[in-house]
């Protein structure tokens, strides 16, 4: 196990958040980082669409793509 420094009002915090929820601090803070990793990912991934979309060739290419994968909703093997 690593030791990190935090300031005192974050372990403050976690304490407090740990409490309320019953869980520990690791708990909370596992769950804390989980979330703002989860955060970044998204806003990379909203990131690389608006470029996308920032080009109309690649735009409308992105859309075919999406409309062929779409129709494989449709290939009745999901009702097995």
């Amino acid at each position: 196990m690593s030791n990190v420094r935090i300031s005192e009002e974050t372990h403050s915090t976690l304490r407090v958040l740990a409490n309320l929820e019953g869980k520990t601090m690791q708990v909370i803070l596992d769950k804390a980082i989980e979330s703002y990793r989860r955060s970044r990912f998204w806003d990379e991934v909203e990131t690389a669409a608006g470029g996308l979309r920032g080009d109309p060739a690649a735009w409308n290419e992105e859309m075919a793509e999406r409309r062929a994968w779409e129709a494989t909703l449709a290939d009745g093997l999901d009702d097995e």
